[in-house]
């Protein structure tokens, strides 16, 4: 686990998680925790074991945590699917449209 500051000086730890899979390679992945206990999975940045995970992280930049922990912060925010022009609430199921490809 490693700590660092974002842009705005909070406090926030990197550190690495391991997945729950039958596989045996790449279950451990990148999360951020933050100071409310706000946790953001990373799954895009994967290790094979804990100390290969423990061994990058602790030689990581902080310009690159931050950098990750801005995308992964951004891509929260996000609403999955397409916007809602109906007004229906963000986490509505899509609804199937009637458009023909042919």
């Amino acid at each position: 686990m490693k700590t660092f500051t974002d842009d705005h000086g909070t406090r926030w730890s990197a550190g690495a998680r391991e997945e729950e899979s039958p596989r045996h390679h790449t279950r451990w992945y990148l999360v951020f925790e933050g100071p409310d206990g706000a946790v953001l999975p990373t799954p895009e940045v994967r290790w094979q074991t804990a100390a290969t995970a423990e061994r990058t992280l602790r030689t990581m930049s902080e310009f690159e945590l931050r950098r990750r922990l801005r995308i992964v912060r951004e891509r929260a925010l996000q609403q999955h699917g397409a916007s809602p022009v109906d007004g229906a609430p963000t986490d509505a199921d899509r609804q199937r449209t009637n458009a023909n490809a042919g």
